[in-house]
């Protein structure tokens, strides 16, 4: 009897050893990793752009009259699970709805996890500038280009400064850092280029040489980091933390939207919804929307914004009683929520 628990017990060892390797992150005794090159993607946390987050707006709108919003308007996230054990992995592919991506999707070859956060909070702050510009721009409101901070060693250092309004570059007058750009990438490095800016009450023309991108070569470079805002003194601040990447975009503008707009542009419906904005108001795709639809619906959504790019994948998932608009612009997505307000027929995904 002794021998035969002896023998089960020394037959165990092997799955017992193969059982604690696929949950441990590393071969005990180095730090040789044994995670998977796969991470899992989620529904993230949604919230309602018109309302406040620990008692401050999460829109929040100075410099012009406000008026009162009903309804909801909520942005969607994806949360991202990585350096997961193949037992962890696993267990989410088998007992969640989580997708399991490649890891290279959310982590560039040669990135870093610090890196790719702050990218992702870069390109964060960068949808809040266009989601400004495009929401004043639909409004009809003037915008103005600002210089947000200048780079060392560059035609601009020691000529322009940080609060620096762009007026007119080769005396285009300009009022978006996309006009800016544009017009400096007609050039080529070591051309002369005029740059027409407001410091307070003084205008002053600068003639600069323009210098090479150390990035792409042949690429103009002023070396300046341009932000856009009202002309008239409208401020849009946006009170989120711990939230990366641009998605948020199209939400984000259409609160300003209703913000500055009589009546509720939802029509007191819970609307939700993803997307990029750009700063003419096209809306971009995003990835992770059937997570974020399933989400949203999860939340009673009555109407979700997709950018039609991601038809397919958003109608992939649990959608509910969720009516899926496709939406290109934010024209578009202020249409669909009017139209579904009214009862008339939205143009949906289907």
């Amino acid at each position: 009897m002794n021998r035969r628990i002896r023998t089960i017990a020394w037959g165990a060892l092997p799955v017992v050893a193969l059982t604690a390797l696929v949950s441990a992150d590393h071969i005990p005794g180095t730090n040789i990793a044994l995670t998977v090159p796969y991470a899992a993607e989620g529904t993230g946390p949604s919230i309602d752009t018109l309302g406040e987050v620990d008692g401050t707006e999460v829109v929040q709108v100075a410099g012009a009259d406000t008026y009162p919003t009903a309804g909801q308007l909520n942005m969607t996230t994806v949360s991202v699970r990585s350096n997961m054990t193949l037992a962890q992995a696993t267990a989410r592919w088998l007992f969640t709805d989580d997708t399991l991506v490649p890891i290279e999707q959310i982590f560039p070859p040669g990135a870093t996890q610090d890196q790719v956060q702050e990218s992702n909070q870069a390109a964060f702050t960068a949808s809040e500038a266009s989601a400004t510009v495009a929401a004043l721009k639909h409004l009809g409101l003037p915008l103005q280009v600002t210089v947000a901070g200048v780079v060392e060693d560059t035609p601009a250092s020691g000529q322009m400064e940080e609060g620096d309004v762009i007026v007119a570059v080769d005396d285009t007058p300009v009022d978006q850092p996309s006009q800016v750009r544009d017009l400096i990438g007609r050039r080529a490095p070591g051309e002369e280029v005029a740059v027409t800016v407001r410091r307070g009450e003084e205008q002053r023309r600068l003639s600069l040489i323009l210098g090479e991108d150390p990035q792409e070569a042949g690429r103009p470079r002023l070396g300046v980091l341009m932000g856009s805002e009202s002309a008239t003194g409208v401020s849009v601040e946006y009170n989120l933390s711990d939230i990366g990447g641009p998605s948020a975009g199209m939400i984000f503008s259409l609160a300003v939207v209703d913000k500055l707009s009589e009546g509720d542009l939802t029509g007191g419906k819970f609307v939700a919804g993803t997307g990029t904005i750009a700063e003419d108001g096209t809306v971009g795709p995003i990835g992770g929307i059937k997570h974020k639809v399933r989400a949203a619906s999860g939340m009673g959504a009555e109407l979700f914004l997709s950018p039609s790019a991601n038809c397919q994948e958003a109608l992939s998932g649990n959608t509910g009683n969720t009516v899926i608009a496709s939406v290109d612009t934010l024209d578009d997505a202020i249409a669909a929520m009017s139209d579904f307000a009214a009862g008339r027929e939205v143009r949906t995904c289907e």
